[in-house]
């Protein structure tokens, strides 16, 4: 809404469009969403006024003067100047093309993507349990149904599929096993932490070197989150140095 737009006006107070636009951002999304969604810009309208009526009824009880209130007022004050202060520093922070492209090839192999498998499993606590059903799978039983009706795993419930997963993010056995197969090869029982697991590779991908082009807009959030922090601790080192500081405990 244009924020310049004159809403209402209660007791000489002007509700404008700059009003309706923060209340309608200070809204939980959902909520925010369904008043969107249809005609309840008079709904909204009438909150406001409810509000302003409220902010003057409390001004002529003093309520503004209260301890109870000064002191929330005092702490929420506080707060905000702290925000607005970090942002007033990091403002100013901007990224060069030359400190992308030195990022970057000091820490290319960081944005490079490892080479991936899908897989799917069975889990089951006891070895002769999975001994058994992996006959079956060898003897032309569906993995997934076998899946379904036995892992003790969540993934049962996708036939044992575990999705896309890259190198150390299994437990070491199962990693171990798992990137040593063949799409659509089938393990023999594989002992880990959680119990026995029969591994069916479904896919494989290859390790992928991303160029700067690639990657560009990770690199340069990364150089300014490094460079907000180093502006920050600089800030603090300085103000350290300025006022008095006691640890007391």
């Amino acid at each position: 809404m244009e924020k310049d737009k004159i809403l209402a006006v209660v007791n000489g107070k002007e509700i404008t469009g700059e009003d309706y636009n923060l209340f309608m951002q200070s809204m939980d999304p959902q909520l925010a969403q369904y008043f969107m969604a249809g005609d309840h810009q008079k709904e909204i309208i009438d909150e406001l006024i409810y509000q302003q009526l409220l902010y003057l009824d409390a001004k002529e009880r003093e309520l503004d003067k209260q301890e109870e209130f000064v002191n929330v007022l005092n702490k929420t004050e506080e707060s905000l100047l702290k925000t607005y202060a970090i942002g007033k520093l990091l403002e100013d922070v901007e990224v060069t093309e030359e400190e992308l492209e030195t990022f970057y090839k000091e820490n290319a192999d960081k944005f490079d993507v490892p080479s991936g498998i899908q897989a799917s499993h069975i889990l089951v606590e006891e070895e002769n349990l999975a001994r058994e059903l992996y006959e079956k799978i060898k003897n032309g039983e569906e993995f997934e149904k076998l899946a379904e009706e036995n892992s003790t795993c969540p993934s049962s419930q996708r036939g044992g599929d575990l999705g896309m997963f890259y190198p150390g993010q299994m437990v070491p056995e199962f990693d171990e096993a798992a990137f040593a197969m063949e799409v659509g090869e089938i393990s023999e029982p594989v002992k880990t932490q959680f119990g026995y697991h029969i591994i069916k590779v479904t896919d494989k991908t290859e390790e992928k070197q991303n160029t700067l082009a690639d990657v560009k807009t990770q690199v340069r959030d990364e150089v300014k989150r490094l460079k907000e922090q180093t502006a920050y601790l600089d800030k603090i080192k300085e103000l350290s140095e300025k006022f008095d500081v006691q640890i007391t405990e």
